[in-house]
């Protein structure tokens, strides 16, 4: 089981591509995952992610405020930033201009933290960044929404600020409390949450693409544009504010992987949720999912040969 589990979660970017060929090529077939089964299957990522947590974890928050303060400043300025830039650049119509901005106001994605791993970036600080960032976000998420999309559609920020609690704070707490409770489970437990978080995000990513297949077709190829610019210019931008207030290398490895890779799940589950009238809202979200994963594991190998070569030098 332990190797089927390790097989999942090591070739996550390929499985989570080819679930989204499958769901727009068969939509039907894939269809029978439901986008209301969305925010369970956030809640049992985010679960997982509390299973995973310790107060050694957050040990950086205290040890290196300033590290965590630049990394979280430059996560919920970037992001949304670039989100609206792109928007107004290309001219999106609201709904997709709408899911561009939840996925740029979004906390930055669990998978960030594996990925700074195989970068041999600053894995405290990833993990510091993630933590902190999920956990403010029921209060940065709604009033960024409403501040960057807020002429474009009515936007709910107590409602907003709710769902975020239910779906990922609620869920944290959950996995929090039973890893303290019940470490020896938890512990055993561990080696099997990446593949089920794989499998979890497989699963919202086919319920999306499969549900907006045919709106997909046609619109496509503009919004995977926008996706990976938006997810390229966050990875250049990222490493260059650690870059210019003089960061280690490592330092701005992870801030650059841990601002570039969002919580694209919880802006899947924001516009199922609050924008359901505007079927495309749900879209960015499931395109930056496959992206932001294929992308992360090139840049973490881009950044570690890097690394390597100046060792050598």
């Amino acid at each position: 089981m332990i190797r089927i589990c390790n097989f999942i979660s090591r070739w996550m970017a390929l499985i989570v591509l080819l679930v989204a060929i499958g769901s727009l090529a068969f939509p039907g077939v894939f269809g029978v995952i439901k986008t209301a089964w969305i925010s369970p299957l956030l809640g049992v990522v985010m679960f997982g992610m509390g299973l995973t947590l310790n107060a050694h974890d957050f040990k950086v928050v205290f040890t290196r405020p300033k590290d965590i303060i630049v990394g979280c400043m430059a996560q919920f300025l970037i992001m949304p930033s670039l989100a609206w830039l792109l928007a107004r650049v290309f001219n999106l119509p609201p709904e997709l201009a709408v899911g561009v901005i939840l996925v740029g106001c979004s906390p930055g994605g669990t998978a960030s933290n594996v990925m700074t791993y195989l970068a041999g970036g600053d894995l405290a600080l990833s993990v510091g960044m993630t933590g902190v960032a999920t956990i403010i976000a029921p209060f940065m998420t709604p009033f960024l929404v409403w501040l960057l999309a807020g002429t474009m559609v009515q936007v709910d920020i107590m409602s907003m600020f709710m769902s975020i609690v239910q779906v990922v704070i609620l869920p944290i707490i959950a996995g929090l409390l039973i890893q303290r409770f019940f470490p020896k489970q938890s512990k055993a437990a561990t080696p099997y949450l990446p593949a089920f978080s794989t499998i979890a995000i497989a699963m919202i990513l086919a319920a999306v693409v499969a549900a907006n297949a045919e709106k997909l077709m046609t619109c496509g190829l503009l919004v995977i544009i926008v996706v990976i610019l938006h997810n390229m210019c966050g990875f250049a931008f990222g490493f260059a504010t650690g870059y210019l207030l003089k960061l280690s290398r490592k330092k701005c490895t992870a801030i650059s992987i841990e601002v570039g890779m969002q919580n694209s799940g919880l802006a899947c589950t924001l516009a199922n949720q609050h924008f359901s009238a505007m079927a495309l809202a749900t879209v960015p979200g499931a395109i930056f999912s496959v992206w932001h994963n294929v992308a992360g594991a090139l840049i973490a190998r881009l950044f570690k040969a890097t690394m390597n070569k100046e060792v050598k030098d």
